[in-house]
């Protein structure tokens, strides 16, 4: 599951931006415990507090004391805007660059490839 490409606990956070990207957890969706993110990955405790507090100092969830982490109001669409700007600044260049070497144009990439699915 986890990669050795980056740190364990920024995997975890990108997990759960994907969950509240994907919309499987919603404003108001508490998140799994500490404790058990840390027993069902084999995780050091510390490791799930690191991603978790990402996500509360980037205001994408909220830690009500005592009783757990839950998903902020707004999380969905502020990830959304960063994702969509980070795509656009980041990967989109590096896939511009490549339709060009390719020489593909926007008629080729719009049609399904030849044998493939429509």
């Amino acid at each position: 599951m986890w990669n050795d490409n980056a740190p364990i606990y920024r995997q975890l956070k990108d997990k759960v931006v994907g969950m509240v990207l994907d919309g499987l957890l919603k404003p108001g969706d508490a998140l799994p415990s500490v404790r058990q993110i840390a027993a069902e990955y084999q995780l050091n405790p510390i490791t799930v507090s690191r991603a978790y507090q990402e996500l509360v100092d980037e205001t994408l969830v909220e830690k009500r004391r005592g009783i757990g982490m839950y998903v902020t109001d707004g999380a969905r669409d502020k990830l959304l805007a960063t994702e969509r700007e980070r795509f656009l600044r980041e990967d989109w260049p590096v896939v511009l660059e490549r339709i060009r070497r390719l020489g593909l144009d926007l008629e080729s990439l719009l049609t399904p490839a030849a044998g493939g699915a429509a």
